[in-house]
C-alpha cells in the first residue's frame, strides 16, 4: 500500500472516530467506543477485524500469549483504543510493539476520553 493510500485510509478512520466521539462524548468505557466505531466503519464500507489475536514469535517459536489488537481496519491499519485521562509513553510503546508483532506498518492510537479527538485524542504511528 502506498503512503497516499495509507493517508486516505487513516483519514477515513479518523473521520469515523470523530463522528463516534461527537455522538457519544468522553467518559464511556472503551468497549462502547469499539462497538460504535465498528458500526461507523460498516456504514463507511470499511472492513474491520476486532480483538485480533497477536502471537509472540520468539526464536522460531510462536507463543500464544493472549495479546489482541483492538481493531485492524482493511487488514492494514492497527487501532489501539483507549479511554484514559491522557496518552502515556507506555501506550505508544504498546501500540508500536503490536504493530511489529502483527507485521503492520501503520497504527492509530485513539483516546476517546478527551474533549476533542483532534486535540489530543489521536496519535498516528508508523513502524
Amino acid at each position: 500500500m502506498s503512503e497516499l493510500q495509507y493517508r486516505n485510509l487513516t483519514d477515513q478512520i479518523l473521520a469515523a472516530a470523530v463522528e463516534v466521539h461527537r455522538n457519544l462524548g468522553p467518559g464511556l468505557l472503551e468497549s462502547a467506543y469499539r462497538s460504535c466505531l465498528c458500526r461507523q466503519f460498516e456504514l463507511a464500507g470499511l472492513s474491520v477485524d476486532v480483538e485480533v489475536p497477536i502471537p509472540v514469535e520468539y526464536k522460531g517459536c510462536s507463543i500464544a500469549t493472549g495479546y489482541r489488537a483492538d481493531m485492524i481496519v482493511e487488514r492494514c491499519v492497527l487501532l489501539e483504543l483507549k479511554a484514559v485521562e491522557k496518552i502515556l509513553p507506555i501506550h505508544v510503546a504498546q501500540t508500536l510493539t503490536y504493530l511489529r508483532l502483527a507485521r503492520l506498518r501503520v497504527g492509530l492510537l485513539l483516546n476517546f476520553n478527551v474533549t476533542s479527538m483532534r486535540l489530543g485524542g489521536v496519535r498516528r504511528l508508523i513502524r
